[in-house]
């Protein structure tokens, strides 16, 4: 198989995970989720175990944006250590993106990766959504959530994966126009859209 990185966005409770875990099984390549936090810390010297409390979380120093007098990480000029925390962790998950982008094939949840490889050729981005109640119960039943809090949890995780994605990217988290494929989990399944998955990347090769 020639090199090809799938980066994979996901509705909370959608099946993103698995189906990413999956298809890295199936092709016999790696699969990057939290272990993005680990390695990112570990290559610049920080602390995994503070880096996983704010993961996938926009900076929230707004004051800190407003006197830089911007409103997107992409414009921001300062040094690295006056920088808040979720930037630092910003800038070294994206310097850990690129570099095993450039090792080979291999499958990474969240965190930007496909607006971070948006000039890689040998990329395909796919956005996992599926139906709320259908998240709820899955939520419940495989992530262990509390029922009577499951769908706060929900709403409240989308809305921060939105935030971080459109904080850091500009972009709007979910939008068809930013993937190569989008695919509804509720209605397709999850196997099937690794199964999907893998026909678009066998039909590109």
């Amino acid at each position: 198989m020639d090199k090809i990185i799938i980066t994979i966005g996901r509705q909370f409770g959608s099946g993103g995970r698995y189906i990413g875990k999956k298809l890295a099984e199936d092709l016999n390549i790696p699969f990057y989720d939290k272990e993005l936090i680990e390695l990112a810390a570990k290559e610049h010297g920080m602390s995994p175990e503070v880096f996983a409390n704010i993961d996938e979380t926009a900076s929230s120093s707004f004051l800190y944006s407003l006197a830089m007098g911007i409103n997107t990480f992409g414009s921001r000029i300062s040094t690295l250590s006056e920088m808040p925390l979720t930037d630092k962790l910003f800038i070294a998950e994206t310097n850990t993106i690129k570099r095993i982008a450039t090792e080979g094939s291999c499958v990474i949840v969240g965190r930007c990766a496909d607006y971070i490889l948006a000039d890689n050729p040998n990329c395909i981005h796919i956005f996992v959504h599926g139906d709320f109640k259908d998240r709820v119960n899955r939520a419940v039943r495989d992530y262990g959530v509390p029922a009577d809090k499951a769908e706060s949890i929900i709403a409240k995780t989308d809305k921060k994966r939105a935030t971080y994605y459109e904080f850091y990217s500009s972009q709007k988290w979910s939008k068809a126009t930013n993937y190569t494929l989008c695919l509804d989990s509720s209605v397709l399944g999850l196997d099937n859209c690794v199964d999907i998955i893998k026909d678009v990347i066998a039909k590109r090769q």
